[in-house]
């Protein structure tokens, strides 16, 4: 069976009233509601959406509790509002979370201060605080910390998004729906300016070499940590740097004895908050913030970053014997917050800033600094009104689909099930990832047992839902579908043999001969390896493997 994949046409030439550089989650987020509001969209991006800062966040969607210490209450607020409808309207990405806020005789924060700023965190949401865990759980929990502290419990609610890359997709595909047009492995080389207002964007396609021009009326810059340098490179000259990068490492660990259930909200070693998550059935404990100004694209966890979180994991749970071998792997990300070289990263505000460059000599574009998961939808209104769309013209205040399928009813896994006739646990797992598309797939499923099939023998997600990712959701390569669409690569159990098996399974129902399956293999692993950087034995084999 040789299934076709979306064919790559050529943009030469062609207008769009608003091109978007940038396909992580806030660039998809502008494209999407500026293509609801009848604009013609392009949007580009240089490697894959959600391959940058998106799928290095800690995937949580929270209304900003660390905030209310800043004096942040916008940014409370608003992250409080946007963190609702998500809940509402992606529940099944989106999920309600419980969160433990840990304290002990020695940290920073008092239990007093503590208490005030969840009475009022609870009350900027608008709803009472949750039962929050119970007491056998908190018993749990007490006897795996360090008893040589007295530790106090307070609970609230958040939430978590453990794949936005999924979010990012299901966006993206709202946005061709509208009509926008997205190209993921597309450079924008250069911004074209001319007599002080832009006039398009020189574009090279990463897979086919080719350079094409566009014109545009409007560019929004939504490139994260790249944002000067795309500006750089169009000879716009802004006053002082736009970003001041501030990188944030996580590390990933199998369950251990002890681990929590519920989120954890502490302070590392130094005193600065740190989270401790279930996810993906691990678990996944960050961030640091260090200055980086390097190129994004090579950012990776430091060996002293790695060291610090480990001992602040292993100092809040001594029982359980956490060394630097007890880790999977890092991951690092460049946050693209605003320049402000006279405070510490910690002090940077995380609100998103719209720097219009008009001044700068290039009216009709726009940059996006800063931003969050939580706050994509509202960052790409205020763009919206920035370039002249209102709530008055039909579609452009769009956010959401309606009502979104809860993955959790029976029912709806046993209806996926049937359509598809394969197994319940497959049923759920495409409610989870692909919502109300999961019956889709399933159908497509019906078809052979090759697209049935497992992509690999640790996974319930089947071959179908690769060949949606490469048919539908813009997939060019095996990275694209493992890392992103059909996230099973960031899983507990995968390996270099299941990478293999699952490039074998994906090959013969795709048509791929002997090279083709080869080179994408390869490409793969040395994708995967880049982003999930593995910790060794010491520091000096971690900093050699970063290298």
């Amino acid at each position: 069976m040789v299934l076709a994949v979306n064919p790559r046409t050529s943009l030469e030439d062609q207008h769009f009233q608003v091109v978007v550089i940038g396909g992580g989650i806030n660039g998809v987020a502008v494209a999407r509601l500026c293509a609801r509001a009848g604009k013609h969209t392009l949007l580009v991006e240089q490697n894959d959406f959600a391959s940058g800062v998106t799928s290095r966040s800690t995937r949580i969607i929270h209304g900003g509790l660390r905030y209310l210490e800043h004096g942040e209450l916008d940014l409370v607020r608003e992250s409080l509002r946007e963190r609702e409808k998500l809940l509402r309207e992606r529940s099944h990405l989106v999920h309600p979370m419980h969160f433990l806020l840990l304290l002990n005789e020695k940290s920073q924060r008092s239990a007093l201060k503590v208490r005030t700023g969840l009475w009022l965190y609870h009350r900027m949401a608008g709803k009472p605080a949750s039962a929050g865990a119970t007491e056998m759980e908190l018993k749990r929990l007490e006897r795996a910390l360090d008893a040589g502290h007295r530790w106090s419990f307070f609970n609230y609610e958040d939430a978590q998004c453990e794949f936005p890359e999924r979010l990012v997709v299901e966006w993206l595909m709202e946005a061709v729906e509208a009509g926008a047009i997205v190209r993921n492995h597309t450079e924008a080389l250069a911004v074209d300016v001319a007599h002080g207002r832009v006039r398009g964007v020189l574009l090279r396609d990463q897979i086919t070499g080719r350079d094409q021009r566009v014109d545009a009326t409007w560019v929004i810059n939504c490139s994260g940590p790249w944002a000067d340098r795309v500006c750089q490179r169009s000879s716009i000259r802004t006053q002082k740097p736009m970003l001041g990068g501030v990188r944030g490492s996580h590390i990933v660990l199998p369950r251990f004895s002890g681990s929590p259930s519920a989120a954890l909200y502490t302070e590392a070693v130094d005193g600065r908050p740190i989270f401790v998550l279930p996810w993906n059935d691990q678990v996944l404990v960050g961030t640091t913030e260090v200055a980086d100004s390097g190129d994004p694209a090579k950012t990776v966890p430091s060996a002293e970053e790695i060291n610090y979180l480990v001992q602040s994991l292993a100092q809040l749970f001594p029982k359980a014997k956490i060394s630097a071998q007890s880790v999977k792997h890092a991951f690092a990300g460049v946050r693209p917050l605003p320049y402000s070289p006279d405070n510490r990263p910690s002090a940077v505000t995380r609100k998103h800033i719209l720097h219009d460059h008009a001044d700068d000599g290039a009216t009709h574009m726009l940059s996006v600094i800063g931003g969050k998961l939580t706050t994509a939808a509202s960052l790409a209104r205020e763009c919206a009104r920035k370039i002249g769309l209102t709530a008055g013209e039909p579609g452009a205040m769009a956010v959401g689909p309606g009502p979104a399928l809860d993955p959790l009813l029976d029912e709806a896994v046993l209806e996926v099930a049937r359509i598809g006739a394969v197994s319940e646990e497959s049923a759920r797992g495409m409610l989870e990832w692909h919502g109300k598309r999961a019956a889709d797939i399933a159908r497509m499923a019906l078809v052979s047992s090759e697209l049935r099939a497992p992509i690999c023998p640790h996974t319930s997600h089947v071959i179908a839902e690769v060949v949606e990712a490469y048919r539908r959701e813009f997939a060019v390569t095996l990275g694209d579908v493992l890392l992103r669409r059909v996230p099973v690569a960031l899983g507990a159990c995968w390996s270099e043999s299941c990478s293999r098996e699952a490039a074998l399974r994906i090959g013969a129902v795709l048509g791929w001969d002997e090279h083709t399956m080869g080179a994408n293999l390869e490409a793969f692993e040395m994708e995967r390896a880049a982003f999930l950087r593995r910790v060794g034995r010491n520091a000096a084999a971690f900093e050699a493997a970063a290298d």
